[in-house]
């Protein structure tokens, strides 16, 4: 048996690839997903494909194994064992999966752990650091007296007086309040110009934590989208995912009690995100939703509003809607943040 790396641009190879890939079920190639990859390998006996599993940074896609024979066990093995291994050498050493629910004792036979599943899929991990890691430097509150916690996650791209409005309402009924903010750079405001404009625009409530959600707050870009039928699908089987997650790992290792959210009128799929929530975290961890905070022009106030009005050249449109903090940082950066959206930084969505 020989392990290939496979290149995905040559017609050929992605066809062959794909082939196989449909005749075990997997039948979503969409473009997103595709360039995604960074890494695709496949094993090969006497010139046939019978196995391939690929790399997107961290996470582990596109797992075959062809099942004709009594050797599906060696392959599966062989080919995640070979792609670990290359990622090892890349200084990538903490790996995640998505996987259907059958194959996560297969996974498991080779190092993950399983974090948390639904009925359509399980979440699994390996190497380090790792979620216990993860917890570890997370801020703790002194318990030397009863203390009601409760939690608050946010993409905050940007921060906004409607994400200020939720913390401080959760913070009247709490007495400190974990901000947990997205770790991702799939959005206009990267992951640490978000968690300074969070702390900044935050400073003056000390008991508001903020800190990085880390790999544990999972962006729906990770998601294996070819899993499922539609997006709405991959919006609610990640969401049941990550409230599993935080449920049953997060919360407690915080003493976290609520989850708040903030109310949704505009976005179908945090709309959906906020059902999933009330369904899967009672009655462990209760949830709070929030009425969104208005302008005062009656306006829902929306991190996307603020977004598309840097894109079109009408910053000042848009001072009443955030903290001062973040409207000089958009001014300071006004120039970085239109080369961005140039380039296609996408300014849709959350």
């Amino acid at each position: 048996m020989t392990v290939i790396e496979l290149n995905l641009s040559l017609p050929e190879v992605k066809n062959q690839w794909q082939n196989f890939l449909q005749k075990l079920g997997i039948n979503n190639f969409s473009t997103a997903e595709i360039q995604q990859l960074d890494l695709t390998l496949g094993l090969y006996e006497d010139e046939q494909l019978v196995a391939t599993a690929s790399a997107a940074h961290n996470v582990i896609k596109y797992v075959g194994v062809c099942q004709q024979d009594s050797t599906p066990g060696a392959r599966f093995n062989q080919i995640i064992s070979e792609l670990t291994s290359r990622l090892y050498q890349q200084g990538i050493f903490h790996l995640f999966v998505f996987t259907k629910p059958q194959y996560s004792l297969s996974f498991q036979h080779v190092g993950f752990k399983q974090l948390a599943d639904s009925s359509q899929a399980v979440f699994l991990e390996t190497g380090t650091p790792d979620i216990q890691d993860y917890l570890a430097q997370l801020p703790q509150v002194s318990q030397s007296h009863p203390q009601k916690i409760a939690a608050i996650v946010m993409n905050a791209n940007p921060f906004t007086l409607g994400h200020r409005y939720l913390v401080k309402r959760a913070l009247q009924q709490s007495d400190y309040v974990y901000v947990f903010v997205v770790n991702t750079d799939a959005s206009l405001f990267k992951t640490s110009e978000r968690i300074q404009l969070v702390k900044a625009g935050l400073k003056d409530l000390p008991h508001a934590l903020v800190v990085n959600g880390g790999d544990y707050m999972v962006s729906y870009a990770t998601f294996p989208a070819y899993f499922l039928q539609s997006g709405q699908d991959v919006v609610r089987y990640q969401t049941t995912l990550d409230a599993h997650i935080f449920r049953d790992l997060i919360a407690p290792a915080c003493q976290i009690s609520t989850r708040f959210l903030g109310s949704e009128p505009l976005s179908p799929t945090t709309a959906i995100y906020n059902q999933v929530l009330q369904q899967e975290l009672p009655p462990k961890v209760q949830v709070q939703v929030i009425e969104r905070k208005q302008s005062d022009s009656q306006k829902v106030i929306s991190a996307s509003t603020v977004r598309q009005a840097l894109a079109h050249n009408q910053l000042a449109t848009i001072k009443d809607l955030v903290p001062a903090t973040t409207y000089q940082f958009m001014q300071e950066h006004k120039a970085l943040l239109e080369t961005r959206i140039k380039e296609g930084m996408r300014i849709n969505g959350n």
